[in-house]
């Protein structure tokens, strides 16, 4: 491909810049081979030449498209060069806030420099499982590959972490362990993964500090091994440190600090336990405050120190052992703080009571004279002598800082190795994971050993790492079978060699160390002399000479000063010194630290291991006994071996590269400084991966992905059947060069910038049908435009023609009619012309003619009209005169009140516009509405009166003119004789005239009056207009009012209903966020007691001996259910005691620590049995004394009560009996009289007052014979002292003190039920019979005066009155008897109860029968009491005290059965010998246990056998482990779901259970129970992965639920049922509290459930919703890099939405033909959705390549398909769409148009679902697919987080997919009968009965 073809014009390229390092640049002119220059123009619209060098011609580095920049993989870029690497690191970093890149097998890590929410449980949890290239770069991703690489390949794995100081290598590589902790877990409850954790605060405080780049800085390197066991969990740790700074110990550079550990204790110096340390601020210590920055900004040394001692302590550092490590610490710090003085030049002295030297020696335990002596003296042996030296000050200090340094190095190592000791288990390691936290390339100011020895380590890491990639891609080539020749790459072996070799920098430093007056000036001569001429790798500097400069690899030049290095690489102390703290007495912790270490002993109390470590390394010693040569070593021979021991260990792994880039110096959040980048990238190596993979094939596409990515470049002959073979043909037309590509057996590959190239092309091909496509929608947006404007003029013409015609029309039609109107006018006017001329004649004639005959009648009526002229004229004007006085008067008072009005008008709208006179005025408005109506109908009744005076003169005037005329006309008459009076004519006239001007006047005056009316009408008129404008007005104001009034009524109800359903929906939240944390905990209680079950197997299975069977269980499963808990931790607590040796410590402490707490609780409950029976007894004697004295109460009061009724009842028979003969006798002797049927009447009522008196005699004679037989029957339970409850009424009797408070009792009884009316009727009577023994003549006068009727009414009342009395007592006895019934029938229900109770008790033990007893008996008392409570509060406490009667009553009553029950033993063991031998079978079975000779007692009820089926299946004891077996564990859901009934099993168990119940077979119906809940527990933990089996169990459990509620008797649960079902209703037992438990059971399969489900849909979530292409066409495959991503291309095996979809409809169909219910299907169908969001969401999130508009569109329409599903299956209200709506929005973010602030505002309304993390991290990752797509801009991101800033939500970015919602049972009863329910012969169940 020529140059010409891509340096073409607007190709973009990459030109150097001093300040950016690299620039864009556009190219303005072709390029044409052999031009000098390029015609360039800058970004910022600048235009430059950029010249090209004559020599080598090179020309500027193309820039990649759009399309490729910000890829996930710098791998995957077209071209592959530094600027393109830089700005695809700048881009993702600063725009997209994506701190992780991959290169190929690196991973690229940028410091931040800011906390980000990306390493929280639930991003661990999502990267867990994914292949490396399905998600985006993480240092997740690369933990988790290699842990999965560990896992599949069998290979110890190694993560190497490097850097420059500052980069994050120290965070990176804890985010890497804290994965492997949270994945993997721990094998013990010894927590592991937490002391590997626990670590890093250990080893950041002693070997961290700050330096100028960095807080937090490691100055050591370390390679933790991290171990796991066969099932790849955690069992251990082990560290291995390398090169620690010592010499930061004694001095820091400006800005830096020393080790964190030592400012730790310095801010924490106050504390009571630092008293003895004599510590103050760092500011007091020398070697702590020289680098004049003792506080880190946002650091808390106090909280560090404490989180610190937590760590020693969870690793099992003690106390002590910590105080002695502080104590260390503050010695260094008091050594440091030693001023040593010239004594002179060749000595030294330190001044007497140095007060930091007393103290350092107080502190670690030595004298005060050795320390100071050896401090400035030191000794020199020699064959012969041993001589002792005097130092000079500065030798002096140099000895007093290098045992500061040795104390720390040593301290270091002990800390290092005793934490190893910590994380070290007994479990054998099966492989590792190492992590290499090492420093990178370090270049300062000036550079010393250290240093060297950093860059030295670097130098063979980065070897390795080259050597690692170029096997990988050989590799990659000879898998897939391409020719492949020899890649160059950088080899750093002479820069080693240069270093390690033979007469190399160390050995020339070794061997000048060995010389005795070796010097620093004397080993850069040597080095020079050396290396100077013959490596092109050593520089000598030009103004040094004693520096040398060594070029590494990139071309990093490093300038190390040679003064210190012997020093360093000796590291010697003074012996003297060390001896001296070796000898201290009173530290043993130093002398630790200093002695052998196999004989050091731990703080924890394990045995030390047998490996040491060096000062510098802690790697495993092989012991100081064997070479003494050891000591001898320097420090770099050290490190030299300790690299190469550490270089072969990652040689034996598989290494996985992490590089982290430091992106400025200033420490700036998201800060990109591009010249510090580019240096770091050339140092780590990524250059040079890119390097290589560039002068390979770098780009690599598989088939698929090539034919769906560059099919439009291709023609339809060009497809091929085989993929292959049209990838082939299509490429070798596209690309003539064929050297620029390879077919491999699977890939493509391609050379650098041929990807580019076919973008190109592609994007071209995809302009030119674009532009065809705009070409033809435009030519149809004009075409569609036309013709719509053309129809529109058509349309237009027409209306315009019709419009013109309907005018011309028009026109001539009223032509027409102004002709005809013409002509009817004219003939009217001529018309009317005609006819006032012939009016004029004949009033001219009439005139002429009268004129005489007026003449003549005026003359003779002159007088006589004057006087009547003057009657009516006088009459009228005083009429006129009263008429306008009145007028006058009328509208005065009009104006005046007018006037008024209009002032209350003002007034009243003046209170109008007030708030608070609204409502009166509303109120008042149709008042005055009504008012001014009723006045407008008064003035209108005026007016109307008006008219009618007006209507009647004008009547009158009329009449008097007819009247005239008639008279003129009697006046022609007599003309003829008045023509003889001519003189009479002139008089007439003249009387004629005044008549007319009378008349005239008359007119005028009505003239006037009528315009008088006219105006009055008209002023009414607009009084009446302005009134009704003014109540428009005030209608309108009320109309206004009223909708105001309307709407805030609305606004109110509207704002109280949205408050309603808020707070519906927040008790609705609560409601489920309880039941959720209930149906949690019922989860982490399962697992919890699978945890148990399994711990007390592996008890078991390492206990040897005897195991507990089912027979030495105990019978009383319901205990064992309920308190399984507690009685589990015991067992498992005794077991534990038994194999402590074979557990862990702390679980052992546990166990026992629990045990305690049991055993305390028991006793607490043994003591509170205790003192209740104490109770019992004390109350026990009172109960007897008061029942005893209640009872003798009772008889006394029956007694009484009976005494009293048989005297009254002979008095009245005595008094009736007189009565009676009274009677007889009178009518004897007036049979005849008078009044004689009154007589018999009375006689007749008497007799009948007789016959019921003998009638209530009888009954009293029957209430005589209960009351004995009560005696004798209250005697007899005295004498066999049976617990019978005592009836209410003596309870109340009990309360009278003795016989006379009950007589007096009985007497105010029996007064208060007698009325005083009957009090007074035995005088009357005597008054009667008296009167009635008198003689005739009284009786007559009686009878006359009415007093027959008299005696005879009263005899009526008094009859009523004895009868009403009658029916009281009549009552009153029935009540009592009743009450003594009821009472019998307690007693004799009571005595059933304890029989049945006595029989079951026989088939207890005997340890458990007076306990079993005691609980039935409590559990009624209680329940009793509890009812007494609701009925009565201040009975209850009464009845309280009786209940604790009977309750001591009731232990001594189980103590006497428990005799009887052994007595009825020994007689049963008698007789079934007998039978025995008499061979009586049937007789045995027929007698119950509880039957006995002696001393009866009623046997259990057994139930009768019906003729039809019952609905109940009866089956033997000794039969129950054969039915659960049968029937739940061996039992084939896939079997009964398709040939059975649903819910067959649950059906047989209740009727089981029912027959159980029937019989009252208490300890049968818990066992069936208990053995059914834990045998469908023990099922779904035999195969809870299979789905069939938890759906059909969880159905079963279900309807066996269903079944308990729904025949329970509740009457809430029996409205569903039918009769017959009603009549199959559990009848002795309440099994409410199991229901709860098998409620508790059916949501632990519930959760089960969905976890099978999740496991089944998690593989195809993320295939089939994301990465799978439902629309074929649609997205494009982007170009990838090394880190393949699955291809979204369905391939065999990979899943489709369809897939998902077919799984769901399986999922339902078996949950259907199990009988589910429909209710819990929705729930489980929620729950599957919801997990299909959360899944596709978090993916979503975390997958940059996903994140574009053709994604979001696959997304809609899988979604779509989704709840078409839904559709289908009618579930479209469970509220499963609800749960998608996350996923939905963020498909819609993915579509919208993304640039205006209309746009945010959008989003931001639109995606109420998504969290703001969510919605800008989608913006983030949007990446366009095509060149058409525009990214998401910066300032957009910044506008919607502005927006969203008030936003009260979680952080959280990704959603909860382990979250279950609550689940409920709704009651959902079954209409199937039981009795019609046939058990199949394939249940093997033929030993169940049908009852």
């Amino acid at each position: 491909m020529a140059a010409s073809e891509l340096y073409t014009k607007r190709a973009r390229v990459w030109i150097p810049d001093a300040e950016e390092v690299w620039k864009s640049a556009e190219l303005t002119k072709d390029f044409k081979n052999g031009d000098p220059s390029l015609q360039l123009m800058l970004e910022d619209g600048t235009s430059i030449e950029h010249k090209l060098d004559p020599k080598t011609k090179n020309l500027p580095y193309l820039r990649n498209p759009d399309i490729l920049v910000g890829e996930n993989d710098l791998t995957a870029l077209s071209y592959l060069h530094e600027p393109a690497v830089l700005h695809n690191l700048k881009v993702r970093f600063i725009d997209s806030k994506l701190i992780y890149t991959y290169c190929g097998i690196v991973l690229v890590a940028i410091n931040p420099y800011e906390t980000l929410g990306i390493y929280g449980t639930d991003i661990i949890n999502a990267y867990s499982g994914q292949n490396m290239g399905d998600m985006d770069p993480h240092i997740f991703a690369v933990a988790e590959e290699a842990y999965k690489q560990m896992a599949r390949d069998e290979r110890n794995q190694s993560i190497i972490v490097s850097g420059e100081s500052g980069a994050g290598k120290t965070v990176s590589a804890k985010y890497a362990m804290r994965y492997f902790a949270t994945v993997s877990g721990s094998t013990s409850e010894a927590n592991v993964e937490q002391k590997v954790l626990a670590s890093n605060p250990i080893m950041e405080a002693i070997g961290n500090a700050k330096t100028t780049r960095n807080d937090n800085s490691s100055r050591f390197g370390k390679y933790i091994e991290i171990g796991f066991d066969t099932r790849y969990r955690i069992i251990g740790a082990n560290m291995r440190t390398y090169l620690l700074e010592k010499s930061r110990v004694v001095f820091q550079a400006d800005e830096e600090r020393n080790y964190h550990i030592f400012y730790q204790l310095c801010a924490s110096s106050h504390l009571p336990e630092f008293n003895s340390l004599k510590l103050s601020s760092a500011n007091d210590f020398l070697y702590t405050r020289q680098g004049r920055s003792p506080v880190i900004h946002g650091v808390d040394d106090t909280k560090e120190l404490s989180t610190t001692r937590n760590a020693f302590t969870l690793l099992g550092i003690n106390e002590s052992y910590q105080m002695g490590l502080f104590q260390v610490l503050a010695a260094i710090l008091h050594l440091g703080n030693v001023e040593i003085k010239d004594k002179d030049s060749d000595s030294s002295l330190i001044p007497p009571n140095n007060r930091h030297l007393t103290a350092f020696c107080e502190l670690v335990g030595v004298t005060y004279q050795d320390m100071s002596q050896w401090l400035c003296h030191r000794k020199l042996k020699t064959a012969t002598e041993t001589y002792i030296k005097t130092l000079p000050r500065l030798q002096a200090t140099n000895a007093r800082d290098a045992l500061a340094k040795h104390i720390y190095a040593k301290l270091f190592n002990w800390i290092v190795e005793h934490v190893n000791k910590a994380l070290i288990t007994n479990i054998k390691q099966h492989s590792f994971i190492g992590v290499l936290d090492i420093y990178g390339f370090e270049t300062f100011e000036i550079n010393s050993f250290e240093q060297f020895c950093i860059n030295y380590a670097n130098e063979k890491l980065q070897q390795q790492f080259n050597m690692h990639v170029f096997k990988l891609e050989q590799e990659e080539y000879m898998k897939e079978q391409i020719p492949w020749t020899l890649i160059d790459f950088y080899d750093n072996q002479p820069c080693i060699n240069l270093i390690e070799a033979k007469m190399g920098i160390l050995d020339l430093l070794d061997e000048e160390c060995k010389m005795p007056k070796g010097s620093d000036d004397s080993w850069a001569q040597k080095l020079y002399n050396t290396h100077l001429k013959t490596c092109s790798l050593f520089e000598k500097p030009r103004m040094s000479n004693r520096a040398f400069i060594i070029q590494h690899f990139a071309d990093k030049q490093v300038e190390y000063q040679c003064e210190g290095f012997l020093e360093k690489n000796k590291d010697t102390v003074n012996e003297d010194q060390i001896n001296v703290l070796k000898a201290s007495k009173k530290f043993d912790l130093l002398v630790e630290l200093f002695q052998d270490e196999e004989k050091a002993t731990s703080p924890t109390g394990q045995v030390p291991g047998t490996g040491g470590r060096t000062r510098l390394s802690i790697k495993p010693d092989k012991g100081r006994d064997k070479s003494s040569k050891e000591h001898k070593k320097t420090v770099g021979c050290q490190f030299r071996n300790s690299l190469q021991m550490l270089m072969d260990t990652l040689n034996a792994t598989t290494p996985h590269y992490v590089r982290c880039i430091k992106p400025n110096d200033y420490k700036l959040a998201f800060s990109f400084d591009p010249k510090r980048a580019v240096q770091q990238l050339r140092a780590c190596g990524v250059l040079e991966t890119i390097r290589i993979s560039a002068a390979g094939f770098p780009s690599r596409w598989t088939y698929q992905e090539f034919f769906s990515r560059y099919r439009v470049l291709m023609k339809q002959k060009d497809v091929l059947s085989d993929k292959k073979l049209t990838c082939r043909n299509v490429l070798e037309k596209l690309v003539q060069d064929q050297d620029k590509y390879q077919f491999g057996k699977t890939k493509i590959f391609f050379r650098a910038g041929q990807v580019a190239y076919l973008e190109k092309l592609r994007a071209d091909k995809l302009r030119v049908a674009c532009i065809r496509i705009q070409k033809t929608i435009r030519c149809w947006l004009a075409r569609k435009r036309y013709l719509r404007k053309r129809s529109a003029a058509i349309t237009i013409q027409r209306f315009t023609r019709g419009y013109q015609a309907r005018c011309l029309a028009k026109f001539m039609r009223r032509t027409q009619a102004a002709t005809i109107i013409q002509k009817y006018q004219r003939m009217y006017m001529e018309r009317k012309r005609y006819r006032q001329k012939q009016a004029a004649a004949l009033v001219m004639q009439t005139i002429l003619r009268a004129y005489m005959a007026r003449q003549k009648y005026q003359e003779l009526l002159r007088e006589h009209n004057a006087v009547i002229i003057q009657k009516r004229v006088r009459g009228w004007l005083a009429r006129r005169w009263y008429k306008r006085c009145l007028v006058s008067l009328v509208y005065l008072q009009c104006c005046f009140r007018r006037m008024k009005a209009r002032r209350e008008l003002k007034k009243l709208k003046i209170e109008a516009r007030s708030v608070e006179h609204f409502k009166k005025l509303n109120k008042g408005m149709e008042n005055k509405i009504m008012q001014l109506q009723r006045r407008i109908d008064e003035q209108s009744k005026d007016n109307r009166s008006i008219n009618e005076k007006l209507v009647s003169l004008e009547t009158s005037s009329t009449a008097e003119r007819e009247r005239m005329r008639g008279e003129l006309n009697r006046l022609r008459g007599v003309e003829e004789d008045a023509k003889n009076k001519g003189n009479q004519v002139t008089s007439l006239l003249e009387q004629l005239e005044k008549l007319k001007k009378e008349l005239s006047s008359t007119q005028k005056e009505k003239k006037t009056i009528e315009d008088w009316a006219q105006t009055y009408r008209d002023e009414m008129e607009k009084m009446v207009s302005e009134l009704k404008d003014q109540n428009c007005s005030l209608k309108k104001e009320k109309d206004d009012l009223n909708r105001l009034i309307q709407e805030q009524s609305q606004q109110m109800t509207e704002k109280m209903a949205r408050a309603i359903v808020e707070k519906t929906q927040q008790l609705e939240t609560d409601l489920n966020e309880e039941r959720s944390r209930y149906q949690n905990l019922l989860t982490e209680h399962l697992r919890l007691e699978e945890k148990y079950d399994d711990l007390k197997e592996a008890m078991n299975v390492s206990k040897p001996g005897h195991r507990r069977t089912d027979s030495t269980h105990s019978s009383n499963e319901s205990e064992y259910t309920y308190n399984s808990e507690y009685a589990e931790l015991e067992e498992g607590s005794r077991a534990a005691e038994d194999v402590t040796r074979g557990m862990d410590t702390s679980l052992t402490l546990k166990l026992q620590k629990r045990l305690t707490e049991l055993e305390q609780e028991k006793q607490s409950l043994r003591n509170e049995l205790e003192n209740r029976e104490d109770q019992f007894q004390r109350a026990r004697a009172r109960d007897d004394v008061e029942f005893k004295k209640a009872r003798g109460a009772e008889l006394e009061y029956e007694s009484l009560k009976r005494q009293e009724l048989e005297s009254e009842n002979k008095k009245l028979k005595h008094d009736l009996a007189e009565i009676r003969r009274s009677l007889l006798g009178n009518a004897a002797t007036g049979a005849g009289a008078p009044g004689s049927p009154a007589y018999k009447v009375v006689l007749e009522q008497l007799n009948a007052s007789c016959e019921e008196l003998e009638v209530r005699k009888e009954e009293v004679l029957i209430l005589r014979s209960q009351l004995v037989s009560q005696k004798e029957a209250m005697h007899h339970k005295d004498e066999k002292e049976t617990m019978t409850e005592p009836s209410a009424y003596v309870e109340d009797v009990s309360k009278l003190k003795d016989a006379g408070e009950l007589k007096q009792a009985y007497i105010g009884l029996k007064d208060t039920n007698r009325s005083p009316r009957f009090m007074r009727k035995p005088l009357e009577v005597s008054d009667l019979l008296s009167r009635l023994r008198s003689a005739a003549p009284d009786f007559h006068k009686l009878n006359e005066d009415g007093e027959l009727w008299l005696v005879n009414q009263g005899l009526k009342e008094t009859i009523r009155l004895l009868e009403h009395q009658l029916q009281t007592q009549r009552r009153g006895y029935d009540s009592e008897v009743e009450s003594l019934r009821g009472e019998l029938q307690n007693v004799k229900e009571e005595n059933n109860r304890q029989q049945q109770l006595l029989a079951q008790n026989l088939q207890l033990p005997p340890e458990a029968r007076i306990e079993a007893s005691l609980q039935h008996e409590i559990t009624r008392l209680t329940n009793e009491n509890l009812e007494l409570l609701a009925e009565d509060p201040t009975a209850s406490r009464e009845a309280r005290v009786i209940i604790l009667r009977r309750m001591v009553d009731l232990m001594e009553q189980l103590e006497k059965q428990d005799r009887t029950i052994r007595k009825l033993k020994k007689q049963l063991k008698v007789y079934s010998k007998r039978i025995g031998e008499m061979g009586a079978g049937q007789t045995e079975g027929q007698t119950s246990p509880g039957q006995m000779v002696d001393e009866p007692i009623h046997p259990v009820n057994i139930p009768r056998r019906e003729k039809d089926f019952q609905g109940m299946l009866e089956y033997k004891k000794e039969d129950e482990l054969k039915l659960v077996k049968n029937l739940i564990l061996e039992l084939k859901p896939r079997g009964v779901a398709v040939n059975l009934i649903p819910g067959l099993p649950a059906y047989i168990l209740f009727m089981c259970l029912r027959h159980a119940d029937y019989v009252n077979d208490d300890q049968k119906v818990r066992t069936l129970l208990t053995s059914t809940i834990n045998s469908i527990k023990k099922i779904l933990k035999k195969r809870g992965d299979d789905f069939e089996t938890v759906s059909f169990w969880l159905s079963n459990t279900c309807r066996f639920l269903h079944c308990l509620k729904q025949y329970s008797g509740d009457e809430a649960f029996m409205r569903h049922n039918t009769q017959r079902q009603n009549e199959h209703t559990l009848s002795n037992f309440d099994l409410a509290e199991y229901r709860q438990v098998i409620s508790d059971l059916a949501i632990q399969i519930y959760q089960q459930l969905i976890k099978c489900m999740e496991n089944i849909l998690q593989p195809m979530i993320v295939s089939g919703m994301l990465e799978h292409e439902t629309i074929q066409g649609v997205s494009g495959v982007k170009p990838t890099g090394l880190r393949k991503r699955t291809s979204s291309i369905a391939d065999e095996g990979t899943y489709t939405l369809d897939s998902i979809l077919r799984q769901l409809s399986a999922f339902h169909s078996t949950m259907c033909q199990h009988g589910t219910d429909p209710e819990l299907i929705k729930q489980v169908v929620k729950q599957q959705f919801y997990i299909i969001g959360a899944v596709t969401l978090n993916n979503l999130l975390l997958r940059k390549d996903m994140c574009s508009w053709s994604k979001g569109m696959q997304i809609r329409y899988n979604v779509s398909q989704l709840e078409e599903w839904l559709r289908d299956k009618g579930l479209m209200i469970c509220g499963a769409k609800e749960t998608l709506e996350p996923l939905i929005q963020a498909a819609q973010l993915l579509q919208v148009k993304k640039k205006t602030d209309e746009d945010a505002e959008a989003i931001c309304s639109m995606c109420l679902a998504l969290t703001t993390a969510q919605i800008v991290k989608v913006l983030n990752l949007y990446t366009p697919v095509n060149e058409f797509e525009e990214r998401v801009s910066v300032a957009f991101i910044r506008t919607i987080q502005t927006r969203l800033r008030d936003r009260c939500e979680s952080p959280q970015l990704l959603m909860d997919t382990k979250m279950i919602y609550p689940v409920t049972f709704p009651f959902n009863p079954s209409s199937l009968a039981l009795e019609t329910i046939q058990i199949p012969s394939s249940l093997n169940l033929a030993f169940l009965t049908r009852v």
